[in-house]
């Protein structure tokens, strides 16, 4: 197993989530600072000039709750993608940002699409979809975990909401979806193979399998038996060799 197909921790695991999150942070603090509004920046479906919004939109947010509530699930989703999911991280974020941003502008009304939400439901779908469909328990197991922690996100793929952007909810669940399937043969962890498992495998080789007789019973006193039968070997491999000398008569 190479290193690139062990879970290991390393610096840029955390680093580069949190410095997607710090700059949406400095975006919001520049626009509180100078008294700037950067919303006509985000996605605009039906403008060609809303089509910079791809870019720009999902660092921008309308208030401090909007910007929190992507910010935690970015963080944490983000380190568990490049935990997790080391050989294709950057695929799956750049790709997910761009196709997820164009999306949006195909279908979204014809308002201001800002926010890094889009981005948050790429992640959540895609490690979902891909732990399930990859049959390793680790990666398994962090899907069971999205879906505990973040399973109340998919009820805003649906409009319930005329402030929320359902659109790019929409749009981030299903890119999440497709790149799952788009990278399910690339396996980012080496399955563990046990001895047993090898082609040179032998049963009579195995400690284990040595514990136990030809009806599969388990000797109890193996060393006993063992010992047993090195004595006994020992004593056949003796021979008494008996010479009889008549005394003679006088």
């Amino acid at each position: 197993m190479t290193k690139s197909q062990k879970l290991y921790f390393s610096l840029d695991v955390v680093l580069y989530p949190l410095l997607f999150v710090v700059f949406m942070w400095l975006v919001f603090w520049f626009e509180i600072r100078f008294g700037r509004d950067f919303t006509s920046y985000g996605i605009h479906p039906g403008r060609i000039e809303g089509l910079r919004g791809i870019l720009f939109g999902p660092f921008i947010h309308g208030n401090l709750k909007h910007l929190f509530n992507n910010s935690i699930p970015m963080l944490v989703l983000g380190s568990a993608l490049f935990y997790f999911y080391r050989p294709v991280r950057w695929h799956v974020l750049i790709l997910g940002f761009l196709i997820t941003g164009f999306i949006t502008w195909c279908i979204g009304r014809p308002a201001d699409h800002i926010g890094a939400s889009g981005i948050v439901y790429v992640l959540a779908s895609f490690l979902f979809f891909k732990g399930i469909i990859s049959k390793q328990y680790q990666l398994t197991a962090l899907s069971f975990a999205v879906v505990f922690v973040y399973g109340s996100l998919f009820w805003y793929v649906f409009p319930t909401d005329s402030q929320i952007s359902w659109e790019g909810h929409l749009s981030g669940f299903c890119v999440g979806v497709l790149l799952a399937f788009l990278y399910k043969g690339t396996n980012t962890l080496t399955n563990k193979k046990y001895d047993w498992e090898t082609e040179n495998y032998s049963p009579e080789n195995d400690p284990f399998m040595q514990q136990f007789d030809a009806d599969g019973n388990f000797i109890e006193n193996k060393e006993v038996l063992d010992q047993e039968s090195e004595n006994s070997t020992l004593k056949k491999d003796v021979d008494v060799i008996y010479t009889i000398v008549k005394q003679k008569k006088d």
